[in-house]
């Protein structure tokens, strides 16, 4: 009992880490996860440590973001065990003056390795978002934030605005796209 009590604390710590990426502690946040881990979000997909370099680029671009993360509800099968947690993701445009919160989960799968866990792999499933305006009301086009799901149609537009277009569908909540990552999840939980 008490090993699993210390899994769950370094598995937390991981999923709070990331608190690393809005500080701009690159070093810290690339210790999240094992070398060969890698990250499917609305703007990025492959190596974390190309994410990483993403995410200096976006850090020096007008666009700002701040992650708030809830805590993480963890499955475990030996050394192996997939987290998922509840997060905010609240950004802006400093120059467009437009922002959005986004309501996502992360779905991670997370391996111990030589005594230590990290991140194996980082998917992201939206729940809803909703623009912001910090500086109040701010004309949008509404014909580029429909070419995308309503669950995070919010963010990407913001992205794409910013430079860091939305390639493809991503995961929204009761979507086949869940219910095949959650699945995939599950065989490779058990494999």
């Amino acid at each position: 009992m008490n090993n699993r009590l210390e899994d769950r604390w370094q598995i937390t710590d991981l999923i709070t880490g990331w608190i690393h990426r809005d500080l701009s502690e690159w070093d810290t946040l690339r210790s999240l996860f094992h070398p060969d881990g890698t990250i499917e979000v609305t703007w990025f997909e492959g190596l974390f440590s190309d994410f990483i370099e993403g995410s200096q680029r976006m850090g020096a671009s007008d666009l700002r973001t701040k992650h708030l993360t809830g805590t993480p509800l963890v499955i475990f099968n030996g050394d192996k065990a997939i987290v998922e947690t509840n997060a905010i993701i609240i950004a802006e445009n400093v120059k467009l003056n437009l922002g959005c919160n986004g309501h996502n989960r992360f779905y991670d799968l997370v391996e111990k390795r030589n005594g230590v866990w990290k991140i194996f792999h980082r998917q992201s499933i939206y729940d809803m978002g909703t623009f912001t305006f910090p500086m109040g009301l701010t004309e949008t086009d509404v014909a580029v934030a429909e070419k995308y799901p309503r669950e995070y149609a919010a963010l990407a537009y913001l992205l794409e605005k910013s430079g860091f277009p939305v390639k493809r569908l991503f995961a929204t909540r009761g979507s086949e796209l869940e219910r095949k990552m959650k699945a995939e999840g599950q065989a490779w939980l058990n494999a």
